[in-house]
């Protein structure tokens, strides 16, 4: 039975589409939040042309949302494609484009995004992190020294230890619509996906941050896969305990009632220990995906959600 819980999903890119999608299938009243700083691909050329917001990770997240109906699958895969040339147009994502569109005509970001859901006819919402777009810049250490990169996809990319990471402007407006959507919520969900530019960006727009710590919703925390390979993408080969440890430096007061990680993480029990001295409910489940073994599995992580309503978050 679908449920009616509220649940504001925080994130960006594949992750939260993963986590959007798992959603789905346990609750209909599904606003999905969403980071603004993305500088790379087809939404950062959008960007530098047209001043707006990077429509790339909103895209997606539409497109996780779209009915389950030959309507919405059809539009999902039409918001998806992109072209391919050897002109402009090359690597452009039609939604990105139709986004880009109504913005620059004459569109309020959150607007836009709703009309677009209309279209798509959308389970819930999809909103910014922020009231405008973002940079994220972050200060990583290595063998040859102390590095400073500004960008989400450079940071994605970068090898070393964090040492600092920031968002610019630094201290952005958020959206009122996305403060209220998480003052409402019964569930609030972060993660997985790109630790440092998807997911830590969240907690640095001060009022979002403000109003997580307030929210009176049960809150969850989804780990990412972990990966000894350094080109398995940002913070691979970290513990889960790392993950937990960093995102605490830029919200120490946001406390999780539930952390979630995959049963084969090493160092799972690490963090166990860890969660067992602060009230934080651990929960280790298979959520790997067998066909794409970097990725969670939206199957499993919906049955997950199921679980955590009726054996761990109940009432």
């Amino acid at each position: 039975m679908i449920s009616q819980k509220k649940v504001v999903a925080l994130g960006g890119g594949h992750g939260l589409a993963a986590t959007l999608t798992a959603l789905r299938q346990f609750t209909t009243e599904i606003t999905a939040i969403v980071t603004v700083a993305d500088n790379g691909g087809s939404s950062g050329r959008l960007r530098e042309e047209f001043s707006i917001m990077p429509p790339g990770d909103l895209r997606m997240a539409l497109a996780a949302l779209c009915s389950d109906d030959e309507w919405g699958r059809s539009w999902a895969q039409i918001m998806q494609y992109r072209f391919t040339s050897t002109g402009e147009l090359n690597g452009h994502a039609v939604g990105n484009l139709l986004l880009a569109a109504l913005w620059d005509r004459d569109e309020d970001t959150v607007a836009g995004l709703d009309r677009v859901g209309a279209l798509l006819k959308v389970i819930g919402r999809v909103l910014p992190m922020a009231a405008q777009a973002l940079d994220i810049e972050a200060t990583f250490e290595d063998a040859s020294g102390t590095h400073i990169v500004r960008g989400q996809a450079e940071v994605a990319t970068t090898n070393g230890r964090l040492k600092s990471l920031r968002i610019i402007p630094e201290n952005p407006d958020a959206r009122a619509e996305s403060i209220t959507a998480i003052a409402d919520a019964q569930w609030i969900t972060m993660g997985p996906g790109s630790w440092f530019s998807s997911v830590i960006p969240h907690l640095l727009v001060p009022a979002q941050r403000a109003a997580l710590v307030a929210s009176p919703a049960k809150k969850i925390l989804l780990l990412n896969l972990d990966s000894t390979d350094k080109s398995a993408g940002e913070y691979a080969g970290y513990s889960p305990l790392e993950h937990l440890m960093i995102l605490n430096e830029y919200a120490p007061e946001l406390v999780f009632d539930v952390v979630v990680v995959d049963a084969s993480s090493s160092g799972a029990d690490e963090l166990q220990r860890h969660l067992s001295t602060t009230g934080s409910e651990f929960i280790a489940a298979d959520l790997r995906s067998k066909s794409s073994p970097l990725h969670h599995d939206v199957n499993k992580l919906g049955q997950l959600f199921a679980h955590i309503d009726a054996e761990i978050l109940v009432g």
